[in-house]
Formats: structure tokens, C-alpha cells, sequence
């Protein structure tokens, strides 16, 4: 008799265990689609993302949506120009120097990545580089944007060096104002 319920032990243990490996049926997720993925095919642009988080102070991740947009896009002044921007805001002067420089190679005349060159400029010191490319920035821009407009105001009065000595060059702030557009200011 004791073997008889040992038999029976072994079966429903055996029965459990099958029963806990097989399917329940529950939360099916339909092939080829994913939990939280837009069924409908449409995804939000990279760029938009990207500048939303660097709005938000969240720069590498803002690089990150930059790098898939132009993965999605391709690679325009605009996707380059945007890199570059976030580069600048990580303290990267070097890659965002050569981003925007590409930006421009595409598209000479694109003013948010000439005032982002010359605020790479300003913080390279490099202050009559700077100047130049504020000033074309002010005249393709009509001097429309006051953040460009001081920009050059500040570039101008750095190499002319009227108000500002060696102890306000490390005192730079940069500051967002709109999409792909930046003010330096001193503190």
C-alpha cells in the first residue's frame, strides 16, 4: 500500500510540473509586434525627441535621438547641426566644432549652425573666428534674433577688447533659446 501512494505522489507532482511548463493562454502578444509598440507603423521623429531632451538637460540622451534620426533621415545640416548643438551642451568643443562645420559644408547659409560655431568658437577662445561667423549668422538671419545679435555684440567687444579682461573669459553661460539656437552669456 505504501508504494501504491508513493505512485500516486510521483503522478501528481508529474502533472503539476507538465502543467507548469505548458501555456496558459493568457497575454498573447500578436506575431511580429511588441507590448507598448505603435501598431500603426509611425514613430516620432528623432529630432523632435532630441530637442526636447536637451531642452530638458538630458544631453546624452538628446545626442542618442540626434544619432537615430539621422539613422531614420539620413544625415542633412539640420541632423548634423543638432549633434553638434548637444557636443556643445556635454563640453564636447571638439566634436561639435566638427558637426557643425559638416552642417555648414551641407548648407553654408544655415544660421542655427553658424551661431552654434561661433559660441564653439567663443569658448575656444578663438574670438575672431567667432566674430565672423556671428556676423554672417546676424546678416542671413536679417538680425532677427536677438540671441545672435549679442552673440556678435559680445564677439565684437571681446576682440576689440573694450569691457571684458582675462578674469570674464572663463565666465561664459550658454543658454537655449529656441530650436538649434543659443545665447552666450557672461556672467
Amino acid at each position: 500500500m505504501r508504494r501504491e501512494q508513493g505512485g500516486w505522489r510521483g503522478a501528481i507532482l508529474l502533472i503539476g510540473f507538465l502543467a507548469a511548463c505548458g501555456t496558459t493562454g493568457g497575454l498573447a502578444v500578436p506575431e511580429g509586434s511588441m507590448p507598448g509598440a505603435d501598431r500603426r507603423g509611425q514613430s516620432v521623429d528623432g529630432l523632435i525627441v532630441g530637442h526636447r531632451l536637451l531642452a530638458a538637460g538630458e544631453h546624452e540622451l538628446a545626442l542618442k535621438a540626434y544619432y537615430r534620426a539621422a539613422a531614420e533621415q539620413g544625415v542633412n545640416a539640420d541632423v548634423l547641426s543638432a549633434i553638434g548643438s548637444a557636443n556643445l551642451k556635454l563640453g564636447r568643443l571638439g566634436q561639435a566644432d566638427q558637426m557643425l562645420r559638416r552642417a555648414l559644408e551641407i548648407d553654408p547659409d544655415f544660421v542655427p549652425a553658424l551661431n552654434n560655431l561661433g559660441v564653439v568658437l567663443m569658448e575656444r577662445g578663438e574670438t575672431g573666428e567667432a566674430r565672423r561667423v556671428f556676423q554672417r549668422a546676424f546678416a542671413l538671419d536679417s538680425g532677427n534674433s536677438d540671441s545672435i545679435r549679442e552673440n556678435l555684440r559680445l564677439a565684437i567687444a571681446r576682440t576689440e577688447n573694450r569691457v571684458y579682461d582675462t578674469k570674464d573669459e572663463a565666465n561664459f553661460s550658454l543658454v537655449r533659446r529656441g530650436q538649434g539656437e543659443y545665447l552666450l552669456l557672461t556672467n
